[in-house]
C-alpha cells in the first residue's frame, strides 16, 4: 500500500470515529444525574430545556416488572407532580416526565419515588 492509499485509509478512519461524536456533542446541553435507591435498583433524572420551559424525566428501574411506586417529584420545594407509576417490560422500569414552567433564578428538582415494599430511590439536579 503507497503512502498517498495509507493516508485515505487513516483520513477517513479519522472521520468516521469524529462524526458520531460530534452528533452526539451537538446541541446536548440536558443535565443528567445519576440517583440513589436502597436496594437493587437504580434511579436518574434529567432536565432539558423545551422552548423555554424545563422538560423533567425521571426514571427508575427495578428490573422487576408490575411494582407499583409512588412518584413525588418538587421543584424548589413546591410538589409538581405526584402519581403512582408501575414498572414494565422488557427492563421493568418506569419514567415520569413532565414539562414545566422556567421560573427566574436556578431551579431545583427533586424526585422520590416509593415502592410497596418501602424501598426508595431519589435523584435530583438544578437547571
Amino acid at each position: 500500500m503507497g503512502r498517498s492509499t495509507k493516508m485515505a485509509v487513516a483520513l477517513g478512519i479519522a472521520a468516521a470515529v469524529a462524526v458520531p461524536s460530534m452528533a452526539v456533542a451537538r446541541g446536548d446541553d440536558d443535565i443528567r444525574r445519576s440517583g440513589t435507591c436502597t436496594a437493587n435498583a437504580t434511579s436518574k433524572i434529567k432536565l432539558s430545556d423545551e422552548d423555554g420551559r424545563i422538560e423533567v424525566e425521571f426514571e427508575v428501574d427495578q428490573n422487576r416488572n408490575g411494582v407499583p411506586w409512588r412518584v413525588v417529584i418538587t421543584r424548589n420545594g413546591s410538589q409538581v407532580f405526584s402519581g403512582v407509576r408501575t414498572t414494565r417490560g422488557p427492563s421493568g422500569s418506569f419514567e415520569v416526565r413532565r414539562v414545566l414552567s422556567n421560573s427566574a433564578g436556578r431551579d431545583v428538582i427533586r424526585a422520590r419515588a416509593t415502592s410497596p415494599a418501602g424501598q426508595v430511590c431519589r435523584a435530583s439536579a438544578t437547571f
